[in-house]
């Protein structure tokens, strides 16, 4: 009986049960992703042009991405109260649209609904937040697959409520905006008290990799489910039965998971000893405590002693040099014959503040990047709705939920091969997010030449890198400017997403297409006798503009395929500027070493007392 009450116990604080809980939370947190499908029923509903569907557009993606309160909140306030905030701004925000669409409540001005989707939307930054800073917390050793798997499943959220959605089987698409106001609300209510750190750094175990390649079938065949099921209904007219069985499959699918921490909880597989031993003592006693947040000093000397052909060596040559050049100096520190200074500031792979990385090079290309790679993604998300519209199809809930699919292996495919990058290759994680970027521009153009299939093709392909993008940065993040402050760096990362949609969004798609929809209204009324009075009457709002044809955005997306490019550009210069640091960071050459006390140089963080690593060549100290 004790072994049962330990085993529930064990059950309630695996950081696997929490890693589960957080992939149901981060389902519910890409409803921003159904903006496409609830965009055109607002459009109607309120008679908006396609200019003022874009400014609701930007409110929704500044909302979805401006997450400041929510990382302060989750440094002074439970993970569950943070979670808690971020339900009730989802319930109020979009509740009080449904009011407004369905005419249960009076219209407000253009910018009052804004404020309503922003204060909606938002609530994600909530989510996200407490997923990702506890599963970071709680694996440490695995941060690209829980990064990647994560923000997989915020991605997959829309073609899941869509899914949902159908089993409603309503003709008033309102009732699609009441769901996005009341499902995510009680998910998260039902799990808040499970999402949050539970010094997952002690729970290493040998079976980890393969719960994580179980997690991975998971993912694979929900992606793959969800796939078949969406084209199917798309394709051929299904019975409601056959609906509700369909859903009933990707709810147990969803449940799954949950075998990993009953499992490891009841089973007898313990910890393997070797991989505890790899861990600080400090970061053993103390789990909020981040990897370099004891004392530690720096050498002067160290760039004055090094001879410059280190830096031409290979990089298992060079890290020898460097450690056995540290063990030098740190025995002459020992006897007084060289000075040391306190460090200035962190240096990269070390914990940064927010100011603190504000001033780097590095910080602001991973910005730049991700403002022209997501930002134009996320255009496209926004206008799936128009887009698949004036290229003539009527079922445009096919494209959200294919663009989910995609985006949801992108982010998946984009922790797991960058991991490989790192890991295997010691080479520096942004180069996979250039790759992403590279396939991103190719479905633009894809977009833009409007091609029989062309939507199909460029959604695939536009899905799978934007979602990429979101399993890279995060994991790059962390690497290079540390845990510490991790909710704060990444939100403010995330703001390049509403930003590049300001642009690509609110400024250039929306007026490229408004203009091409107002030319076609005056060549479609050119042989009335009325038309000055009608299309005055057009322009006044009594009646939505429409564009029809491969025109509408073909301007926009080769505008948003060749800036793509230069975000390609802007990735590699940063793959650069941080080749050192990842050699250091990942090096197959890296030794085993005593935690007890670090020396950092302008490469890496290097414990003080190292053992010689291989090589017994000596380098001369001359002070």
């Amino acid at each position: 009986m004790g072994r049962l009450r330990d085993g529930f116990g064990g059950f309630f604080n695996n950081r696997w049960l929490v890693f589960v809980a957080a992939m149901w939370v981060q389902s519910c947190a890409g409803i921003g992703y159904l903006f496409g499908s609830i965009s055109p029923v607002i459009k109607s509903s309120l008679n908006y042009n396609q200019r003022q569907i874009a400014r609701l557009g930007v409110a929704k993606d500044l909302g979805d991405s401006v997450g400041f309160l929510a990382g302060s909140l989750c440094e002074v306030l439970p993970i569950w109260a943070a979670l808690l905030v971020g339900a009730v701004q989802n319930f109020v925000g979009y509740g009080w649209v449904w009011l407004i669409v369905t005419g249960r409540a009076p219209t407000l001005p253009l910018w009052a609904m804004c404020i309503l989707i922003f204060v909606g939307t938002n609530g994600e930054t909530y989510f996200n937040t407490a997923a990702l800073v506890s599963c970071v917390q709680n694996f440490p050793k695995s941060r690209g697959p829980v990064v990647g798997i994560l923000k997989g499943f915020a991605g997959l959220g829309g073609a899941i409520l869509t899914q949902i959605y159908a089993v409603m089987h309503t003709p008033d698409h309102a009732s699609l905006i009441f769901m996005v106001a009341v499902g995510p609300a009680m998910v998260i209510i039902a799990l808040m008290f499970i999402v949050r750190p539970v010094g997952g750094h002690r729970q290493v175990r040998s079976s980890d990799g393969s719960c994580f390649s179980f997690i991975y079938s998971v993912c694979l065949l929900l992606a793959a489910y969800l796939m078949g099921v969406m084209l199917v209904e798309d394709l051929v007219t299904l019975s409601q039965t056959v609906v509700t069985i369909f859903t009933g499959i990707l709810f147990f699918i969803l449940l799954v998971p949950i075998v990993v921490p009953v499992w490891l909880s009841f089973s007898k597989e313990q910890r393997d000893p070797a991989d505890e031993a790899l861990l600080p003592e400090r970061h053993k006693q103390d789990p909020g405590k981040s990897e370099h947040d004891a004392h530690e000093i720096i050498f002067s000397e160290v760039e004055d002693e090094k001879p410059r052909e280190v830096d031409l060596l290979p990089a298992l040559e060079r890290q020898k040099r460097i450690a056995q050049l540290q063990v030098k100096l740190a025995q002459a520190a020992a006897e007084g014959a060289v000075r040391v200074k306190r460090r200035r500031g962190p240096h990269r792979g070390e914990d940064f503040t927010l100011t603190q990385a504000l001033i780097k090079a590095d910080f602001w290309l991973i910005f730049f990047s991700l403002l022209l790679g997501s930002g134009s993604g996320l255009t496209v998300i926004d206008n799936l709705g128009q887009m698949s519209q004036s290229l003539g199809y009527d079922n445009t809930h096919i494209f959200v939920s294919l663009i989910s699919i995609w985006n949801f292996l992108g982010r998946v495919g984009g922790g797991y091969y960058s991991e490989i990058i790192v890991r295997d290759h010691a080479y520096p994680r942004p180069v996979a997010m250039a790759a992403a970027q590279v396939i991103m521009a190719i479905g633009h153009f894809f977009i833009a030449m409007g091609w029989p299939g062309a939507m199909y093709v460029g959604t695939l392909l536009i899905g799978l890198g934007y979602g990429a993008h979101w399993a890279i940065v995060p994991a790059a993040a962390s690497e290079l400017f540390g845990l510490k402050k991790f909710g704060a760096l990444y939100n403010f990362l995330t703001i390049a997403n509403p930003a590049g949609s300001l642009v690509f969004s609110g400024l250039i798609a929306s007026s490229i297409y408004d203009m091409e929809a107002e030319r076609q209204a005056r060549e479609h009324h050119h042989n009335q006798q009325k038309l000055r009075s009608i299309y005055s009457g057009f322009l006044n709002l009594d009646e939505p503009l429409k564009c029809e044809g491969a025109i509408c955005f073909c301007l926009t997306s080769l505008i948003m395929s060749g800036l793509c490019i230069v975000a390609v550009v802007l990735s590699m210069i940063l793959v650069y500027r941080t080749k050192i640091v990842y050699a250091n960071l990942y090096g197959k050459s890296r030794c085993a070493v005593s935690p007890d006390l670090t020396l950092a140089t302008s490469f890496h963080t290097y414990p003080a007392k190292l053992p010689h690593c291989g090589d017994k060549g000596s380098i001369k100290v001359t002070r």
